[in-house]
């Protein structure tokens, strides 16, 4: 698939196949996530794969809009190591990239499951601390993993509404607002 074409056509998917994706696939999919840029080329991201039919289903409990999980192929945590992200925590700051980088992972990891013809939805983590504090019990997480992302995946068993246009030249600024 073209990329701009890609970008273009790329859309949540909550409806599944019953049909199991290739760890090949899987790996090749986070392999894109991982060339996303990141601050100060940190690359804080990681990344847990869940496959579990039972793991899938309890997502829900800690993260209500997941309840379709339980019928993707599986689910992938997208993480932040806040020990390995550009931060600061001085002089009256404290902030990390975190979030940020693994946003832009994420990003890529979708726009690749969809070259792939593997349909994707991104449910968040971050910022919701109910949500990050859910996950990290479930999941087992060290204290400094961020759960930033649940990217839900499967072979598509429904096409996706494409909008006519999103494109709205008014959100365009030029020089000043």
């Amino acid at each position: 698939m073209e990329l701009y074409q890609g970008l273009l056509t790329r859309r949540s998917v909550r409806k599944y196949k019953n049909q199991k994706i290739s760890h090949q696939d899987i790996e090749d999919i986070i392999k894109a996530a991982q060339h996303a840029p990141s601050a100060h080329n940190k690359q804080p991201w990681e990344f847990l794969v869940i496959e579990d039919r039972n793991a899938l289903s309890s997502l829900r409990s800690v993260q209500r809009w997941t309840s379709f999980a339980d019928e993707a192929a599986c689910a992938i945590i997208v993480c932040g190591d806040t020990e390995q992200t550009f931060s600061r925590n001085k002089d009256g700051e404290k902030w990390d990239y975190a979030d940020i980088d693994c946003s832009l992972a994420a990003e890529n990891l979708m726009l690749a499951a969809h070259a792939k013809g593997i349909g994707s939805c991104f449910c968040g983590a971050s910022p919701m601390p109910l949500v990050i504090d859910g996950l990290r019990e479930l999941l087992d997480l060290p204290q400094h993993i961020r759960p930033i992302a649940i990217i839900i995946m499967g072979y598509p068993a429904e096409t996706p509404i494409q909008p006519q246009d999103r494109y709205k030249p008014e959100k365009i600024h030029w020089e000043k607002w």
